[in-house]
């Protein structure tokens, strides 16, 4: 290893002329044109195809940016969109919500006005139908009766009666009965008793 240096060393020494440092002339010729080919070529070929190069990348990016740019422009109008559609859709929740209340709360007045005045209905054709069967049977009882006072007439009297007189005498009784009745609704009971022992 040290002999290696020491050649080295050698050779160095031999080489310290100046001659030996300077490039000869004919060598700087064809280094100078080999430069000028070379720059030649550089500037006319390789720079502006790194220049075309440079600018199709530097385009790209911009583009890129661009588009992500207008992306989220899209996106926020999207989302401002949705949360308009949103609020909408909301408020026609709650509009149908409360008009189904009122219409809900309408048909409840409705049918609850419909069902009083169906029983009101029943009630007043129960009444009508009530009276109807009073007068009715106060009709058949009139008969009854007129026949079997007639009848007690006869027994008591011991004579059979004319058909008018027998007339009146029923109405009579009926008129009596009737006020009986009535008396016995106003607490007249004593009253009607006596009218009929009298009878």
């Amino acid at each position: 290893m040290f002999a290696l240096i020491g050649s080295i060393l050698l050779q160095a020494e031999e080489v310290s002329d100046a001659k030996d440092l300077y490039p000869k002339a004919g060598e700087l010729i064809v280094g100078l044109i080999a430069f000028a080919v070379l720059f030649f070529f550089t500037w006319k070929w390789v720079i502006p195809r790194f220049k075309q190069v440079l600018e199709e990348r530097r385009e790209k990016i911009q583009g890129e940016m661009e588009r992500a740019e207008a992306t989220r422009k899209e996106a926020d109008k999207l989302q401002e969109e949705y949360r308009t559609q949103l609020n909408g859709a909301r408020d026609e929740a709650n509009r149908i919500i409360e008009e189904s209340r009122g219409t809900a709360d309408q048909l409840r007045r409705d049918l609850q006005a419909k069902a009083e005045e169906e029983a009101q209905g029943i009630v007043a054709r129960a009444q009508e139908e009530i009276r109807a069967e009073r007068d009715r049977t106060f009709q058949e009882l009139r008969a009854q009766v007129g026949s079997i006072a007639v009848e007690l007439a006869e027994r008591v009297v011991g004579q059979s009666l004319d058909e008018k007189t027998h007339q009146r005498l029923i109405d009579e009784f009926i008129d009596d009965v009737a006020k009986n009745a009535s008396g016995k609704t106003n607490g007249k009971s004593d009253g009607t008793a006596a009218d009929e022992g009298e009878a």
